[in-house]
Formats: C-alpha cells, structure tokens, sequence
C-alpha cells in the first residue's frame, strides 16, 4: 500500500526522518510530499527543501520524494496513495490532525494514520531550529550533515 507524509520540511529534521522510516517499514511505498504553505516565510525555497529532503531519504528504497501543489487530497488521488501518514508530537498537533483527517475524509475518502513522535526527537520543531540557529546554537544533533551545512549557509556561520 502507498502512504504520503506531507510536509513543509524547512528544513526536514530527525524527527521527520523517524516518522519516514517507521512509515517505510509499514507500508510498502512511501512519498514524502513536500508542501507550499502561503502563510509559511520559508528559510528554503521549495526546490532547496526538495533536494534536502531527497538527500536525506536517499538511503531508504522505497521512499521518494515529491512536490505538493494544491490540495493534499488531490495529490494522493493522483499519486494512487490509500493513506495519509503524520507525525503528531503533543496535544495540540493531535487536535489539529484529527480535524485535517476528518476533513480529507470528508473530501476524499483517504484514511489518515497518526504516528506519535519519537522519544528523541518528539519535541523538536523546524520552526524552533531555525530559531536556535539564527541566533548562533548548534542544531547538527537534530538534522543530518547536509541540512546542518545549509542551514549554516543561510544563516550566515
């Protein structure tokens, strides 16, 4: 069976990748869906977070990479996917994705399946690395080599 994680990935963290993975060794093809979001500032362009995140699951075989444009629903109609895969940290991201699942639902008919975050990496954000990094904090714990070094770039270190 084929299952999307869609994300903004700015930049794809540990956290994320953990989420891949364990999605990788239950369904049989995973594409991690790399979004637009027009209410997001992005420290990566969307080609930038692309080639990040294509790096960063370049190892596992049957995951790939793609880009979102639209409606989610609509992509994993195209892409023949069957369910959403998403990793949900605390409460509020819980609350948040049973109201998008019910919706997608709603729209589409696709199931969505809620992973818990990790232990290590379950409340570690990409919007909060960014902030430690613009302020001079090392991040190299909770993203792979590449994403530490573009980071490192984009902030100027």
């Amino acid at each position: 069976m084929r299952a999307v994680c869609p994300g903004s990935f700015d930049p794809i963290t540990r956290g994320h990748l953990d989420i891949i993975v364990r999605a990788a060794s239950v369904f049989s093809e995973v594409i991690v869906a790399v979004g637009r979001n027009t209410t997001k500032n992005y420290m990566f362009d969307v080609h930038e977070r692309l080639g990040l995140v294509t790096d960063a699951v370049s190892e596992m075989a049957n995951v790939r990479v793609a880009l979102i444009d639209g409606l989610l629903v609509d992509f994993c109609a195209a892409q023949g996917a069957k369910v959403i895969v998403k990793g949900v940290r605390f409460g509020s991201d819980f609350d948040y994705e049973l109201q998008m699942s019910q919706l997608n639902r709603q729209l589409s008919g696709i199931e969505t399946a809620l992973l818990p975050a990790g232990r290590e990496f379950g409340t570690i954000s990409s919007s909060m690395l960014r902030e430690v990094a613009h302020n001079g904090a090392d991040i190299s714990a909770f993203v792979t080599d590449a994403v530490n070094r573009a980071v490192l770039a984009k902030v100027g270190r």
